[in-house]
């Protein structure tokens, strides 16, 4: 029988402990737990992550998937709209900071120790919102001033200190606005007014997509720090209040809803095309909120049936190029 010195040129290595940095295609034995293991190309995964203390739905999200951070939405614990917040460190959930004003389906972006919460919908009194809420870390406090236009269902991209809303209700926008820091201003509308969309990037180079418009849509729009353009390259799967992670070329979109139910599908952009993922989530759902890149990314909460609205499940998608897998021989 030929033996892998005899194909390779050389022996596996029996070791105690895997290696810190291995090459592709390297392998190894470790001794200490009897496991044969190799460092190898792997394909893209969802898998189950943490549980949420509570569970919700249009809720704000920020970070990455080692240092996330969801906030409000909407809980079926309470009845309503959450003041709660909880921040992952890729593997569970802890209590953060209590929101001032409890809001659902507003637009939330930057990391887990400095996020901006703009706008949503607030249920005292009900309606579209232009409250903006910042968090540092520990504490969220409201800002002197809001959005110029209230709007739920918008989408945001960007820092605590450069940041963009766009799209939204009340009614169906195409309204954009640019956050500095401290104040929101507005600047040129996307081409197509939507709501319930999904967003990526920075203040200066943005990506929209999906939303609906009615119906569910798979439009996609590049922002360039001053306009909009529609771009010829649209997604697989059109939907709504889906979820979305990365930047203007490189961006992850999961989840959503072409009603009345909701979808599994994920799907990467690289800058010109949708590719659609082998890689699906566990459980369709909508209303869902994540934060990452299109090689890490958590998705958070959602809606996943009119029985289970405020869903408390998390999903991490790992689509590394490589990684340290374990062998099995036949």
């Amino acid at each position: 029988m030929t033996t892998y010195k005899e194909i390779k040129g050389q022996l596996i290595r029996s070791v105690s402990s895997d290696p810190a940095n291995p090459q592709l295609g390297e392998i190894w034995y470790n001794n200490t737990i009897g496991v044969l293991k190799g460092y190898q190309t792997v394909a893209a995964a969802w898998s189950s992550g943490g549980t949420l203390s509570t569970g919700r739905s249009s809720l704000g999200a920020s970070g990455t998937l080692t240092a996330g951070l969801v906030f409000g939405g909407y809980a079926t614990t309470v009845g309503g709209n959450t003041n709660t917040s909880e921040e992952y460190d890729g593997s569970s959930w802890t209590a953060g900071g209590t929101l001032s004003t409890a809001m659902r389906a507003m637009a939330g972006f930057g990391t887990q120790t400095a996020s901006v919460s703009g706008g949503g919908y607030n249920e005292s009194p009900a309606g579209a919102s232009t409250i903006t809420q910042l968090y540092d870390g520990s504490t969220w406090t409201t800002n002197p001033t809001g959005l110029n236009s209230a709007r739920y269902d918008l989408t945001g991209i960007g820092t605590q200190t450069a940041g963009l809303g766009f799209g939204g209700s009340f009614p169906r926008v195409a309204t954009t606005e640019s956050w500095n820091g401290s104040s929101w201003t507005s600047v040129n509308s996307m081409n197509t007014a939507r709501s319930q969309l999904a967003g990526a990037g920075t203040q200066t180079a943005g990506l929209a997509f999906a939303g609906a418009i009615p119906p569910a849509s798979a439009a996609t729009e590049s922002w360039d720090g001053t306009n909009w353009t529609t771009l010829a390259a649209t997604m697989n799967t059109a939907r709504s209040d889906l979820g979305g992670s990365g930047n203007q070329t490189a961006a992850l979109a999961f989840g959503g809803q072409p009603p009345p139910a909701g979808v599994t599908a994920t799907e990467e952009y690289d800058g010109t095309t949708w590719t659609t993922s082998p890689a699906t989530l566990a459980t369709a759902r909508y209303e869902v909120r994540g934060g990452g890149t299109t090689s890490l990314t958590f998705a958070a909460g959602g809606n996943t049936s009119p029985a289970n609205p405020s869903f408390t499940g998390t999903e991490e998608y790992n689509a590394a190029p490589l990684g340290t897998v374990t062998l099995t021989t036949s």
